[in-house]
């Protein structure tokens, strides 16, 4: 088990180092963040207007094919709204009972495709959904995760292809000694999404 958490913890350093070179990398762009929201450089979005195609072309270089399943693309608005909806009322009202901390919407959706100046505006509603889609989609697996730590934290005789977060954490497929004397503790361990308390002032 020591080699796994090490494992872990090396792989985690590796993805905060990544981070680091994508952070360095927009910046190399003339792109930074001021908190959440992007700042672009006036000389860089001057520039990059020059790449932005006029919607008519844009129109006319696209398939006929991709403008027939539009409807089939856009038709999942209404389930994916109905998804976030019901998973954040749920959250509100179980989470609570349990001591599950409430999962944020704003870390994991992120609109912000819309401030790229080369591209047009249907371009940018394009991004917008698949924003909004995507980030809805790891919203919910999160809220699902938290929900499958507290009440089955069963790893999986076969790897699922895609692991959350909280997976890490779980007990082993068949270590029933390990599940019977700490699933309780587990349940309630979400210590690592708590904010640290910082120093009074």
């Amino acid at each position: 088990m020591d080699r796994i958490d090490e494992l872990q913890a090396r792989l985690q350093a590796l993805e905060a180092e990544l981070m680091g070179e994508v952070d360095a990398l927009r910046e190399a762009r003339g792109y930074h963040l001021e908190g959440r929201r992007v700042v672009i450089a006036k000389a860089i979005r001057k520039a990059q207007r020059l790449h932005r195609k006029r919607v008519a072309r844009w129109l006319m270089e696209s398939r006929l094919l991709a403008w027939l399943v539009v409807p089939v693309i856009w038709g999942g608005i209404l389930p994916g709204l109905l998804m976030d909806a019901f998973c954040t009322v749920y959250q509100w009202i179980c989470f609570p009972i349990y001591g599950i901390p409430k999962v944020r919407r704003g870390d994991y959706i992120v609109v912000d495709r819309g401030k790229l100046p080369y591209l047009n505006w249907m371009e940018k509603l394009g991004c917008l959904y698949c924003s909004y889609f995507n980030g809805m989609v790891a919203y919910v697996q999160e809220i699902a995760a938290r929900t499958e730590q507290h009440y089955c934290p069963i790893k999986h005789a076969r790897r699922p292809k895609v692991l959350h977060d909280r997976y890490r954490r779980f007990f082993d497929y068949g270590d029933a000694e390990a599940y019977k004397a700490r699933l309780e503790a587990l349940r309630t361990d979400f210590a690592d999404l708590r904010p640290k308390a910082g120093p009074r002032l």
